[in-house]
């Protein structure tokens, strides 16, 4: 069954480590002076000044991933505004950009997890898929692509139910995630549940109209509900 498949063959372009560790904290520090010895004091000269604390002063933060994410939500609305362009041909290149996007999770090791993750479910191999990508959404449960492909792994693996939690949870943080909109639609369509389905796929469709799949599948449900089933 359908489930977008070219949509995750975007690669990762670049994976450092897979380090789950916290980031690594600035902490300035402050020195326990030892005793004086008993010595008289000089007889002439100003004193020495202290030297200034270092830990008066910050260190700067080295995490922007808010700054960064917030650049990107200003990219993705007007990437969302090129894709829902009827006519041309730059919805294409608006469709790839966005998929880059949110494969970005803004951590090496979680993008790690979740490229074992969609290698492992391209491979077929949905137990080993679910597993990294179970790890992925415990420990980025903010990050709508890990959800996703979790729920194509569980939906392929027939464990229905959970799937389209999953589905729910990243429309629940990303609601214009038009993939995760087409397979609720599908896995809605397999339940017997056409209103649902056909809600689904027109959501889809009203974001990215160019989904032929989905296109199809409004076609296909709307001529069920005329008696005239295709």
């Amino acid at each position: 069954m359908r489930w977008l498949e070219s949509h995750y063959q975007i690669a990762v372009a670049t994976v450092l480590s897979l380090s789950l560790a916290l980031p690594h904290m600035a902490l300035g520090q402050s020195d326990v002076p030892l005793p004086a010895p008993d010595l008289p004091a000089p007889e002439s000269g100003p004193a020495a000044p202290e030297p200034p604390s270092a830990a008066l002063t910050p260190a700067e933060p080295e995490d922007r991933t808010a700054e960064a994410r917030l650049r990107e939500r200003e990219d993705l609305d007007l990437l969302f505004a090129e894709l829902a362009q009827t006519e041309g041909e730059t919805w294409a290149r608006a469709e790839t950009d966005i998929l880059r996007i949110w494969s970005r999770s803004g951590s090496a090791a979680m993008d790690l997890l979740y490229k074992r993750g969609e290698a492992a479910l391209d491979g077929g191999e949905l137990e080993a898929a679910i597993g990294h990508l179970t790890a992925l959404t415990d420990h980025a449960p903010d990050f709508a692509a890990g959800w996703y492909l979790r729920g194509v792994a569980l939906y392929l693996n027939g464990d229905m139910g959970p799937a389209i939690s999953d589905m729910i949870q990243a429309l629940a943080l990303e609601p214009r995630h038009f993939p995760a909109l087409t397979q609720l639609g599908t896995m809605s369509e397999e339940l017997g549940d056409d209103a649902k389905a056909l809600k689904a796929y027109r959501a889809s469709l009203k974001i990215h109209p160019h989904q032929e799949d989905a296109a199809d599948a409004v076609q296909r449900l709307e001529n069920k509900t005329k008696g005239t089933d295709a």
